[in-house]
Order: structure tokens, then sequence, then C-alpha cells
């Protein structure tokens, strides 16, 4: 089969306060954990005025009031057909966000950054059904094999074709926490506005996943945050992409970050020149927003469950073929 059948479309889905989650997206997304129970709306609500508070406060040039910008989010929807000729279902492969910078001052739009949060259905796959599985048959040997190779293949694929490059000007950004498996050292450089740099000794297994979709890893530590993040990009980090840019990204991810990482990222003391993150750290805030961390690790199992007998068992051989023979 060629490359060429495997097709990408794209959908579109405000992320605002009234916002209710897709069949077929991911439940353990940050976004749409946030969408769920009674709480839904002041959820989201909440979420976006910490987005916009801390966007103000990292843009604070020409903005002595700290209300001059305001984000708005959306949500990017990717499905890819294996075999659209033979009228094969399209598969939900991956969602991103889209940030949109709004200038209150000038009523301008600017583009923001794609990517920012990063859920994908083979990567539950992946960490939740391939890699449990190999570790309990093999213990302590580490991935398999070839882990994450189709994952990674599928992610380049869609970032060279044309739906991609006819909906986006740049490559993505991703920004995750950081490993709490690993130690972090900070180097010494300083950008206006991503912070302080830090980095480490060894790739942790996510940053070995990421670079398997062709994507490198920085970590900095912006003002007024109290821990580093992962940057996943592909080109340049500091060179490509605008202050606002990567403002809209250090505000959107930061929030939920603290929402759902409290432990790391809404500390009551910010991160030393050595730094290991921990989830076991008692010394720090909640936020007013609460979400079960068991409930969304059972959920990713069953999510990995899903996408083993909806897209891997039937298209195996249609992918593995395909993998063998793909040339980014």
């Amino acid at each position: 089969m060629a490359s060429s059948e495997f097709t990408f479309s794209i959908k579109r889905t405000a992320l605002d306060e009234n916002y209710v989650p897709a069949e077929n997206t991911r439940i353990t997304t940050n976004f749409a954990n946030l969408a769920r129970g009674e709480s839904r709306q002041e959820n989201l609500r909440n979420t976006l005025r910490m987005i916009d508070n801390r966007f103000n406060s990292l843009a604070h040039w020409g903005n002595p009031r700290g209300d001059r910008y305001a984000v708005e989010l959306t949500i990017i929807s990717v499905e890819m057909s294996v075999s659209p000729s033979e009228g094969a279902d399209a598969f939900p492969l991956i969602e991103i966000l889209q940030t949109t910078v709004i200038d209150r001052n000038t009523g301008e739009r600017i583009d923001g950054i794609i990517g920012n949060n990063f859920s994908s259905y083979v990567r539950d796959y992946d960490f939740s059904v391939v890699l449990p599985e190999h570790m309990k048959n093999h213990p302590g040997a580490g991935a398999p094999d070839g882990f994450g190779d189709l994952h990674g293949k599928l992610f380049k694929h869609f970032l060279n074709s044309g739906a991609y490059r006819d909906n986006f000007g740049k490559p993505p950004v991703i920004c995750l926490s950081v490993s709490s498996n690993k130690t972090y050292h900070r180097a010494g450089d300083e950008h206006v506005v991503l912070g302080l740099e830090y980095e480490n000794d060894a790739f942790s297994p996510t940053d070995q996943y990421f670079a398997k979709m062709g994507m490198k890893v920085r970590y900095f530590m912006p003002k007024g945050s109290v821990a580093p993040f992962a940057f996943y990009h592909v080109g340049d980090l500091t060179a490509d992409y605008t202050d606002l840019e990567l403002v809209s990204t250090i505000s959107t991810m930061e929030t939920f970050q603290k929402i759902y990482r409290p432990e790391i990222y809404n500390a009551n003391s910010p991160a030393t020149e050595q730094y290991q993150p921990s989830l076991k750290c008692q010394d720090y805030s909640l936020t007013r927003i609460v979400y079960d961390r068991e409930e969304r690790s059972r959920l990713a199992v069953e999510q990995g469950r899903f996408v083993e007998e909806r897209f891997i068992k039937p298209y195996r051989d249609v992918l593995d073929q395909w993998s063998a023979s793909f040339v980014a």
C-alpha cells in the first residue's frame, strides 16, 4: 500500500466554557477531563481565566494594567483513514491545541502555537498496553525493540502531509511536564520569555518517545514558574517563534500542569539549581479545580485496549508493511 493512501482530516472545536468532548475524544486528555461532571463549566471558566492571567503576567510590555491580552484555544482533532478507497472508517489519531492571542487594545488576532497539549490514542496503546506487558515478561529489560516506531512514523507522516501544511504555518511545539525520574541541572542561560534553561544527563522515556516523532527537547523554567517544562520541538525553539507565541504555550500548559501536577508546578518553593521533580512533594497548593488521578490512569489502559481492538489488530499487516517502507 502506498503511503498516499494514509490520509488525514482535521476538525476544529472551540475550547471555551461551553466545550463538550466529542464521543471519540480521549477522556483522559487535559481539556476533556476538565469538561466532565457537575463542575465542568466552572472548571473550564476558571482554567481559561488562569491562562489569560498568566499570559498577561508574562507579556507585560505595553500592558500596564495586566489585561491587554486574552488567549483563545482551539482543539485540533486529527483523524487518519488507512484506506479511504475501500471506505474504511477514519480513526482518531491525535488531538493538539492551537492558541490564538487576542490583543484587546488593537482588536488584532495573532496566531499562537500549534501543539501545546498532546493527546494520542496510539501513545496510550504503547505506554498502557505494550510496555507493561513487555515489562511483565521481561522484568528490568527496558522498552521492547521498536517501541514507539509506528507512532513516530505516523506523526512524521502527518507533519509532512498536505493537511498539516495547508492549515498550519509552523511546526508544532509540545509542552509537557519534566520527568520525576530524572535530575535536572540549571544551565546558566536565560531566555527573555522561556526563562532559565535546565539540562539533564539522560533522556527520559518520554524524551526518547518524542525523538522518534522527530522532536528535540529543551527544558526551561519561565519567570514566575516553580519548575522547568519540557518543550518538544522540530526546528529552533528560541529562533523560530515569537515572544507572544511562546507566552501562549507557557500560559496554557502551565495552567494545565498546576491543575494536574500541583506537587511539581504549584509547589510553594521554586526549583533549585539541581532539581528532581517529585509527585510525593507535600509542600504545594491546590487550585480550585480537582480531578481524579486514579481514574485517569485506569482510563488510559481502557483507551489503549480500544486502540488495540479498533486500529492495531484490524490493520496490523497494512501498518507493518507501511512502517517498514516509510521514509521521512
